[in-house]
Protein backbone atom coordinates (compact mmCIF):
# COMPACT_ATOMS: atom_id res chain seq x y z
CA UNK A 1 0.00 0.00 0.00
CA UNK A 2 1.05 3.90 -0.56
CA UNK A 3 1.56 5.69 3.02
CA UNK A 4 -0.19 8.95 3.35
CA UNK A 5 -0.93 11.02 6.27
CA UNK A 6 -3.09 8.33 7.86
CA UNK A 7 -2.23 4.85 9.82
CA UNK A 8 -3.18 1.98 7.19
CA UNK A 9 -5.58 3.89 5.61
CA UNK A 10 -3.65 4.58 1.75
CA UNK A 11 -4.51 2.94 -1.24
CA UNK A 12 -3.33 -0.52 -1.86
CA UNK A 13 -1.36 -2.04 -4.87
CA UNK A 14 -1.98 -5.12 -4.56
CA UNK A 15 -3.94 -8.00 -2.15
CA UNK A 16 -3.16 -11.52 -1.77
CA UNK A 17 -5.54 -13.59 0.47
CA UNK A 18 -4.15 -16.23 3.52
CA UNK A 19 -6.12 -18.82 4.20
CA UNK A 20 -5.56 -19.44 8.11
CA UNK A 21 -5.28 -23.18 8.96
CA UNK A 22 -6.88 -24.94 11.46
CA UNK A 23 -3.60 -25.52 13.76
CA UNK A 24 -2.38 -22.53 12.58
CA UNK A 25 0.54 -20.12 14.97
CA UNK A 26 1.32 -16.81 14.89
CA UNK A 27 4.70 -17.99 14.12
CA UNK A 28 3.32 -20.08 11.05
CA UNK A 29 1.07 -17.58 10.02
CA UNK A 30 3.85 -14.53 10.27
CA UNK A 31 6.27 -17.14 7.62
CA UNK A 32 3.38 -17.32 5.16
CA UNK A 33 2.59 -13.45 5.13
CA UNK A 34 6.08 -12.85 4.79
CA UNK A 35 6.45 -14.92 1.99
CA UNK A 36 3.19 -13.63 0.17
CA UNK A 37 4.79 -10.10 0.85
CA UNK A 38 8.24 -10.32 -0.66
CA UNK A 39 6.09 -11.65 -3.83
CA UNK A 40 3.58 -9.46 -3.93
CA UNK A 41 6.40 -6.81 -3.64
CA UNK A 42 8.22 -7.89 -6.71
CA UNK A 43 5.26 -8.15 -8.38
CA UNK A 44 4.39 -4.12 -7.80
CA UNK A 45 7.57 -3.04 -8.66
CA UNK A 46 7.63 -4.78 -11.49
CA UNK A 47 4.57 -3.48 -12.72
CA UNK A 48 6.04 -0.18 -11.34
CA UNK A 49 9.61 -0.45 -13.84
CA UNK A 50 6.93 -1.65 -16.53
CA UNK A 51 3.97 0.97 -16.24
CA UNK A 52 6.11 3.86 -15.12
CA UNK A 53 3.31 4.69 -12.49
CA UNK A 54 0.99 2.45 -10.24
CA UNK A 55 -2.80 2.68 -9.77
CA UNK A 56 -4.25 2.00 -6.36
CA UNK A 57 -7.29 1.20 -5.15
CA UNK A 58 -9.17 2.89 -2.08
CA UNK A 59 -9.14 0.26 1.06
CA UNK A 60 -12.24 -0.93 2.23
CA UNK A 61 -13.66 1.10 5.17
CA UNK A 62 -15.42 -2.17 6.10
CA UNK A 63 -13.52 -4.48 8.53
CA UNK A 64 -11.49 -1.77 9.78
CA UNK A 65 -10.16 -2.79 13.33
CA UNK A 66 -7.74 -1.75 15.88
CA UNK A 67 -5.11 -3.87 17.71
CA UNK A 68 -4.03 -2.56 21.07
CA UNK A 69 -0.69 -3.77 22.32
CA UNK A 70 -0.58 -6.95 23.60
CA UNK A 71 -0.02 -6.73 27.75
CA UNK A 72 1.47 -9.34 30.03
CA UNK A 73 -2.65 -9.30 30.62
CA UNK A 74 -3.49 -10.86 27.62
CA UNK A 75 -1.32 -13.80 27.62
CA UNK A 76 -2.48 -15.10 30.86
CA UNK A 77 -4.71 -18.29 30.51
CA UNK A 78 -8.03 -18.18 32.45
CA UNK A 79 -9.01 -21.57 32.72
CA UNK A 80 -12.58 -20.59 32.70
CA UNK A 81 -13.10 -19.91 29.14
CA UNK A 82 -13.73 -22.70 27.04
CA UNK A 83 -10.60 -24.99 25.81
CA UNK A 84 -11.50 -23.91 22.53
CA UNK A 85 -11.05 -19.98 23.37
CA UNK A 86 -7.61 -21.39 25.50
CA UNK A 87 -6.64 -23.21 22.34
CA UNK A 88 -6.94 -20.13 19.49
CA UNK A 89 -5.12 -18.30 22.62
CA UNK A 90 -2.12 -20.57 22.90
CA UNK A 91 -1.70 -20.66 19.09
CA UNK A 92 -1.96 -16.89 19.02
CA UNK A 93 0.62 -16.16 21.33
CA UNK A 94 3.11 -18.45 20.18
CA UNK A 95 6.22 -17.85 19.77
CA UNK A 96 5.98 -14.55 21.13
CA UNK A 97 5.13 -13.71 24.03
CA UNK A 98 4.01 -17.01 24.87
CA UNK A 99 0.54 -17.79 27.34
CA UNK A 100 1.05 -18.41 30.15
CA UNK A 101 -0.46 -20.04 33.40
CA UNK A 102 1.06 -20.98 36.96
CA UNK A 103 0.99 -23.63 38.85
CA UNK A 104 1.78 -23.32 42.92
CA UNK A 105 2.81 -19.58 41.91
CA UNK A 106 5.35 -21.18 39.54
CA UNK A 107 4.64 -19.48 36.08
CA UNK A 108 4.55 -21.70 33.36
CA UNK A 109 3.91 -21.30 29.31
CA UNK A 110 2.22 -23.38 27.52
CA UNK A 111 3.33 -23.71 23.74
CA UNK A 112 1.38 -27.06 22.29
CA UNK A 113 -1.74 -27.72 23.61
CA UNK A 114 -4.97 -29.01 21.85
CA UNK A 115 -8.89 -28.69 23.02
CA UNK A 116 -10.16 -32.61 23.71
CA UNK A 117 -13.25 -34.68 24.87
CA UNK A 118 -12.17 -34.82 28.62
CA UNK A 119 -12.89 -38.50 30.37
CA UNK A 120 -14.36 -36.57 33.42
CA UNK A 121 -15.04 -33.32 35.01
CA UNK A 122 -13.57 -31.04 37.60
CA UNK A 123 -13.28 -27.18 38.09
CA UNK A 124 -11.19 -24.82 36.06
CA UNK A 125 -7.68 -25.59 35.82
CA UNK A 126 -8.30 -28.89 37.39
CA UNK A 127 -5.79 -31.53 36.18
CA UNK A 128 -7.87 -34.12 35.13
CA UNK A 129 -5.06 -37.13 33.70
CA UNK A 130 -1.52 -36.66 33.26
CA UNK A 131 0.91 -38.95 31.43
CA UNK A 132 3.68 -39.08 29.03
CA UNK A 133 1.02 -38.35 26.11
CA UNK A 134 -0.18 -34.83 28.10
CA UNK A 135 -1.90 -32.89 30.56
CA UNK A 136 -5.75 -32.90 30.35
CA UNK A 137 -7.03 -29.93 32.01
CA UNK A 138 -10.43 -29.01 32.95
CA UNK A 139 -11.70 -25.55 31.15
CA UNK A 140 -14.99 -23.58 31.73
CA UNK A 141 -16.42 -25.40 28.93
CA UNK A 142 -14.21 -28.59 27.56
CA UNK A 143 -10.67 -29.88 28.60
CA UNK A 144 -7.27 -28.66 27.00
CA UNK A 145 -4.75 -31.62 26.74
CA UNK A 146 -1.15 -29.62 27.12
CA UNK A 147 1.58 -31.45 24.76
CA UNK A 148 4.88 -28.88 25.27
CA UNK A 149 5.36 -26.52 28.39
CA UNK A 150 8.11 -23.84 29.67
CA UNK A 151 8.90 -23.07 33.05
CA UNK A 152 10.43 -19.63 34.18
CA UNK A 153 13.95 -19.60 32.75
CA UNK A 154 13.68 -22.74 31.36
CA UNK A 155 13.42 -24.12 27.72
CA UNK A 156 10.32 -26.24 25.98
CA UNK A 157 10.34 -29.08 26.90
CA UNK A 158 7.68 -31.84 25.88
CA UNK A 159 4.91 -32.39 28.61
CA UNK A 160 6.08 -36.18 29.57
CA UNK A 161 9.57 -33.89 31.32
CA UNK A 162 6.92 -31.49 32.51
CA UNK A 163 4.62 -34.35 34.31
CA UNK A 164 7.85 -36.77 35.68
CA UNK A 165 10.00 -33.69 37.05
CA UNK A 166 6.67 -31.79 38.74
CA UNK A 167 4.96 -35.11 39.60
CA UNK A 168 1.61 -33.93 38.33
CA UNK A 169 -1.02 -35.85 39.03
CA UNK A 170 -4.82 -35.99 38.53
CA UNK A 171 -6.62 -33.23 41.39
CA UNK A 172 -4.06 -30.81 41.03
CA UNK A 173 -4.63 -27.04 39.99
CA UNK A 174 -3.31 -24.62 37.80
CA UNK A 175 -4.00 -21.21 38.94
CA UNK A 176 -7.08 -20.32 37.40
CA UNK A 177 -5.78 -16.73 36.53
CA UNK A 178 -2.42 -14.88 36.61
CA UNK A 179 -3.11 -13.06 39.46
Amino acid sequence: MQMDAGLDTGPMHDVERIPIVPRETAGTLHDKLAAAGARSIVAVLERLARDGALAGMPQPAEGVTYAAKITRADTGIDWRESASVIDRQIRAFDPVPGACTARKGELVKLWKAEATAAAGHGEPGEVLAADASGVVVACGHGALRIAEVQTAGGRRMPVAAFVAGRRIAPGQRFDVTLG
